[in-house]
């Protein structure tokens, strides 16, 4: 599984609870976090390289848990490769689409994202007259790399971002990065308990295992311990990642050498 950043933990902590069995190696791109504000080729293109090592790793599945490498990279890359490679998007617009009963669904995002308009795509698809309104947040991966996850600081960034979603009366808000969990509580202050966040973190680890036992991949026991590896600096990782509560060691990887 890999992410631009810190933020693909959300996803490997429902992971560890829905497929105990499995071992996941986690990859994030800490040298070039964050993706929001990157071309779509180059997106492409470091997603291939992540893939690349995947493979010389002999892994059996990926998850993109990157939403911006979901929308702009997955449709090209997942067919340069026999490996399944899932994304986030849809599982996401799927929680959402079951959660909300006015059917008006938010997104926050990275530009990138948002851009794509993936989630609002998704959403239509499962709901055709639902509304959707996608909001960029491209201050908020940054921040949380930096280490903020509450205080006077977030909470104005995160109301300059969020008040046009409730000006237009959303009753669901899909988180739409893998970074936004650790605001879970600054957005539900200010969103109210009249909205329903969506984390797709959850809807993710459970995706996988179907796609898992639908491939017939699943495992009966776990093979090694997990494995974390980051292509910046990975003590810098390693300490947000013991904030977290995971005590792997992490390794760092000279990315731009691979490739698919």
């Amino acid at each position: 599984m890999y992410d631009s950043g810190i933020g693909g933990l959300t996803v490997v902590g429902w992971l560890r609870k829905v497929l105990p069995e499995e071992r996941i190696l986690y990859f994030g791109d800490t040298a070039r976090v964050p993706y929001g504000g990157r071309a779509r080729g180059e997106i492409i293109e470091f997603s291939r390289q992540i893939v690349g090592f995947f493979l010389s790793q002999g892994v059996k599945f990926i998850i993109a848990a990157c939403n911006t490498s979901s929308a702009l990279a997955l449709p090209v890359v997942a067919q340069e490769t026999d490996v399944p490679l899932m994304g986030v998007i849809r599982a996401g617009a799927e929680a959402a689409v079951s959660a909300t009963k006015a059917e008006r669904i938010g997104v926050i995002g990275t530009q990138g994202t948002v851009n794509s308009r993936a989630y609002t795509e998704a959403v239509k698809k499962l709901a055709p007259d639902a509304f959707v309104r996608e909001q960029a947040c491209p201050e908020l991966v940054p921040m949380i790399e930096a280490g903020y996850r509450d205080g006077e600081v977030v909470e104005e960034l995160l109301h300059r971002y969020l008040q046009p979603l409730i000006d237009y009366r959303i009753d669901t808000l899909i988180l739409g990065c893998t970074h936004y969990p650790y605001l879970l509580a600054p957005i539900r202050r200010l969103m109210g308990p009249d909205v329903k966040i969506v984390d797709p973190a959850e809807a993710v680890a459970r995706e996988a295992r179907n796609e898992l036992q639908a491939l017939g991949l699943l495992n009966e026991k776990k093979a090694g311990e997990d494995l974390f590896f980051v292509s910046g600096d990975p003590d810098r990782f390693q300490a947000a990642a013991l904030q977290l509560g995971y005590t792997q060691r992490v390794e760092h990887v000279e990315i731009e050498q691979y490739s698919i």
